[in-house]
């Protein structure tokens, strides 16, 4: 069944409707996993072939069109009418002479909305370029424009249900880290403390069962430090050496995400300490300012301004908003917390406030993920912001 009640997912189809109009889009096909189980509740890992979900202007409910072994998984996940599930044949699947989008063509030709201006997400990782070759061959008289994030867009205020996913999830990312914790020491072998760190994300509290996240554990230690988005290997953790770690909670695909950084030894090297310090400063820094009515860009700001005293620079984005997800990213594609970004922030947006510094002599990671509140924001978890030492 559905994670969420009926009422809640017709009222997200009507916002993205709203959102719809406004862009003079008639139809919409979604490729995101993402976006088809925040409208519909679809929750099945068969992103790996092609599936969608269309969304007309002249149809309450949205159709789901994906490969026949699946639609009993949607018909156990979403809220749908059997009528508004649609299978494809097998012979579809990694076909050299057939493809998916052919099936699709054919439903929105049966369904009379072929000369309508049809929006599809141009950018989305499952959305490859033959389906839009395809799907523009098969519908000639269809006028095709970009809607990548419009959904994402829709998903960014949270209702009350979701913040309640995401604290659960958060509780889980809590118990992820002490397990990372307690498993990384001298002597271990990296592939033994991941299997602890993913056992603990799947099995989640004793109230609430864990997920799969969007992003693997990442886990960068010797030469790894230099640089973000690195996994585990089976070297053996060495003593007086720092370990970054980028891991998450997961419940029932809501996602949040907690970032520490280890030091197996009692006293890091000069040069680390004080940029722990640094970066510390500017995060909390940026914690406190956050709240609804003021700017992305502006969040960004202050942690720049907080740090101006220091040698550190980050080139990166200081985080995004984050919520609903499947692999490769938790992040919703939406805010950026960088110059530029004019988003206001509002009730109920959530946060990833990640300041990593990767640099040749020195790597340090921490985050937050937090809700912005009517006031000001809060946190998804209860864990202290600070360099961890373990010696």
């Amino acid at each position: 069944m559905p994670a969420f009640s009926k009422e809640e997912y017709t009222e997200r189809i009507q916002r993205t409707k709203e959102s719809m109009a406004e862009k003079g889009i008639e139809l919409l096909l979604i490729s995101q996993p993402a976006n088809m189980n925040y409208l519909t509740g679809y929750d099945g890992w068969s992103f790996y072939v092609h599936q969608c979900l269309l969304v007309s202007m002249k149809q309450e409910e949205p159709v789901w069109i994906g490969r026949g072994m699946d639609a009993n998984g949607a018909r156990i996940t979403t809220y749908l009418s059997d009528e508004n599930i649609i299978q494809y044949a097998d012979d579809y699947v990694h076909s050299l002479v057939k493809h998916p989008m052919h099936f699709v063509a054919d439903v929105i030709k049966e369904k009379s909305w072929d000369k309508e201006t049809i929006g599809v997400e141009m950018d989305q990782f499952y959305f490859t370029h033959r389906s839009y070759v395809e799907l523009e061959k098969s519908l000639p008289n269809a006028k095709f424009v970009d809607a990548n994030t419009l959904v994402n867009w829709v998903r960014i205020i949270k209702s009350e249900a979701e913040i309640k996913f995401m604290r659960r999830a958060g509780q889980i990312a809590a118990k992820v880290m002490d397990t990372a914790i307690e498993s990384i020491d001298v002597g271990v072998r990296e592939c033994d403390a991941a299997a602890k760190i993913v056992a603990a994300q799947y099995a989640g509290t004793e109230e609430y069962a864990g997920d799969y996240p969007a992003i693997v554990p990442l886990m960068m230690t010797g030469e790894a430090i230099k640089t973000p988005h690195l996994t585990w290997t089976e070297h053996i953790y060495e003593a007086d050496a720092p370990v970054l770690l980028e891991l998450t909670g997961v419940y029932r695909r809501y996602h949040a995400p907690i970032a520490r950084t280890i030091f197996l030894g009692k006293n890091p090297p000069s040069l680390m300490q004080e940029t722990a310090d640094v970066v510390l400063e500017g995060l909390n820094a940026a914690i406190e300012f956050v709240k609804p009515g003021v700017t992305a860009e502006e969040v960004e700001e202050t942690w720049r301004k907080a740090i101006a005293h220091s040698t550190v620079v980050k080139e990166a984005r200081l985080g995004y908003s984050i919520g609903l997800n499947y692999p490769p990213d938790w992040g919703e594609q939406t805010i950026s917390l960088r110059p530029g970004d004019k988003t206001v922030l509002k009730p109920n947006m959530a946060l990833h406030l990640i300041p990593g510094i990767w640099h040749e002599e020195v790597g340090f990671e921490v985050d937050a993920s937090i809700r912005v509140t009517e006031t000001d924001n809060e946190s998804l978890y209860d864990y202290p912001i600070d360099l961890i030492l373990k010696g």
